[in-house]
């Protein structure tokens, strides 16, 4: 085979081209020294981060430059790394400190940041917090 994509443009009809694309690092589990009850001070816990990325432009279809495209691991080290800066009494001290990092960034349009802690009641899957640029399930297009 010589390399060659196949010859799929025009496929896509104009309404049905993307108008939105967003980087999603769904769950990703942070140890995190968080909460304000005696029993949680000094005793990390696991917490789920969810950050969503809504970006300014939609990347080309024939674009596979990974010089052009998100880097994921720097945004999981972000993470990690806001989490161990110190103690959060609250979840939502974190994520804003997640949502400031990401907000600045260029390329970003809208943002989403979800935090849970999975492990505080037995009968619920987590309780969290969560903050958008946007009201509603998602940005407007």
């Amino acid at each position: 085979m010589s390399g060659e994509r196949p010859g799929l443009d025009g496929l896509v009809p104009a309404d049905l081209q993307p108008r939105s694309a967003r980087i999603v690092l769904d769950s990703l589990e942070v140890p995190a020294d968080i909460g304000f009850h005696d029993f949680e001070v000094g005793v990390p816990q696991r917490l789920l981060v969810t950050v969503e990325i809504w970006l300014e432009q939609v990347p080309p279809a024939d674009c596979d430059d990974p010089a052009r495209a998100w880097d994921y691991d720097f945004l999981r080290g972000q993470i990690l790394e806001l989490a161990a800066a110190r103690r959060y009494n609250l979840q939502e001290s974190l994520a804003h400190a997640i949502y400031a990092r990401f907000a600045g960034m260029r390329g970003v349009r809208a943002l989403r940041v979800a935090t849970a802690k999975p492990d505080i009641y037995p009968d619920a899957r987590c309780v969290g917090v969560e903050l958008a640029s946007f009201t509603g399930a998602a940005p407007e297009v």
